[in-house]
């Protein structure tokens, strides 16, 4: 990854920092050496769970979208092929969970109750909830049920840009803005159809609550790492006060 300008939170870290981080499906299970980066992703978040208490959402990625192809195909409609994608994001969230040394039977199915076994030094990890919430918007949830400073949204973007750099090279990498500001980009993209940098229902939920939110290159555990922290990280900072 690039060296950028860093984007700064806090000097330092809050005990009683509350942070909720969203890790995409793609940054989890890409099928790129999984293992191995799910490994040091767990150490990493084992290293700092006395510092700030952690939630995480996980999504489905590549699983979540294999069996919504293949249900459609199968002639599931909208709802069965969210409630397939929600079943892969709770395997995801199991195989963290593994990571981390307690996979439990059953992860939480709800944003309350997550929040309710969210305690300082365990970090409880949950996939989905109900068909038509997408991760993000969860992330929020639990965020606003925890009363947390902060959500951080692993993703396979470094920051957020004014169009895709995937596929346009002129796109501008912003690295502060307001709540305001990435609500604009989001409803705009969601009215289009588009895939969207955050969900559209998550940044509704983040601005009524005064929640934070980082992007960030999840795979950068670095990044990552200061982010969820509350250091200056390389990505972009939301604002929402």
């Amino acid at each position: 990854m690039g060296s950028y300008p860093t984007c700064g939170y806090k000097s330092q870290v809050n005990s009683t920092d509350k942070v909720v981080v969203s890790i995409g499906g793609s940054i989890l299970v890409p099928g790129d050496n999984d293992s191995e980066y799910i490994s040091k992703l767990a150490e990493m978040l084992k290293g700092i769970r006395d510092e700030v208490q952690i939630a995480i959402v996980c999504g489905g990625g590549k699983t979540a979208r294999y069996y919504a192809e293949t249900g459609k195909a199968l002639g599931g409609d909208t709802y069965q092929l969210d409630v397939l994608g929600i079943g892969a994001t709770r395997l995801n969230a199991q195989l963290l969970s593994l990571a981390l040394g307690d996979m439990p039977d059953e992860v939480p199915r709800s944003a309350e109750e997550t929040a309710r076994r969210s305690q300082p030094g365990k970090i409880v990890v949950m996939g989905g909830t109900f068909p038509g919430h997408t991760t993000d918007a969860v992330a929020t949830m639990v965020a606003r049920e925890m009363e947390a400073d902060r959500v951080v949204n692993a993703t396979s973007v470094d920051a957020v840009y004014t169009d895709d750099p995937r596929k346009n090279k002129d796109a501008k990498r912003i690295e502060k803005m307001t709540i305001a500001e990435l609500g604009d980009i989001v409803y705009k993209e969601h009215d289009a159809s588009k895939s969207s940098v955050f969900d559209p229902l998550g940044v509704k939920i983040a601005a009524a609550n005064k929640i934070d939110i980082m992007m960030v290159d999840g795979r950068n555990l670095e990044e990552l790492r200061k982010a969820i922290l509350g250091q200056p990280f390389s990505g972009t900072t939301v604002n929402s006060h």
